[in-house]
């Protein structure tokens, strides 16, 4: 039986794993996101860890996108100690320009949806076991 307290730290820390991702992806270090896997982890339909830091690191070599992961309304289910699952509004702003730039122009959302998220608890702490993202809105004009 999972009291208050214990279901407080498991959601700060999975929370911590969701804003941690966004963090990664949005300043130029996202080879590092294969990390917060599980060894046998999934994102959509690349799993484990090999192939994931592979994945990341072909984005963070993407030096001419910059992107802002806005996360909010994330729910944390914990299902036991050592499991949750866990759903955050995803709002996504990107811009492919000039490398190295300090700002883009705005036009809005590139995207909007929802991670759904399999969290387990391993020796290293929280990892995502799985993470999928669901679009409900996606920009379609070139801008």
């Amino acid at each position: 039986m999972i009291d208050d307290g214990q279901r407080m730290v498991i959601e700060r820390a999975c929370l911590r794993l969701v804003t941690e991702y966004c963090h990664l992806v949005d300043h130029g270090e996202a080879a590092r996101i294969a990390d917060l896997f599980t060894d046998d982890g999934v994102w959509m339909s690349t799993q484990g860890r090999a192939a994931l830091q592979q994945f990341f690191q072909s984005r963070q070599d993407d030096v001419a996108r910059m992107s802002r992961h806005v996360c909010n309304n994330t729910l944390i289910d914990v299902v036991d100690a050592d499991h949750a699952r866990g759903v955050t509004y995803l709002t996504l702003y990107r811009h492919d320009g000039e490398p190295g730039r300090k700002v883009s122009p705005l036009s809005g959302p590139s995207m909007l949806g929802e991670y759904r998220d399999v969290f387990v608890r391993t020796a290293d702490g929280w990892r995502f076991q799985q993470r999928d993202l669901i679009l409900d809105f996606i920009r379609t004009d070139p801008s």
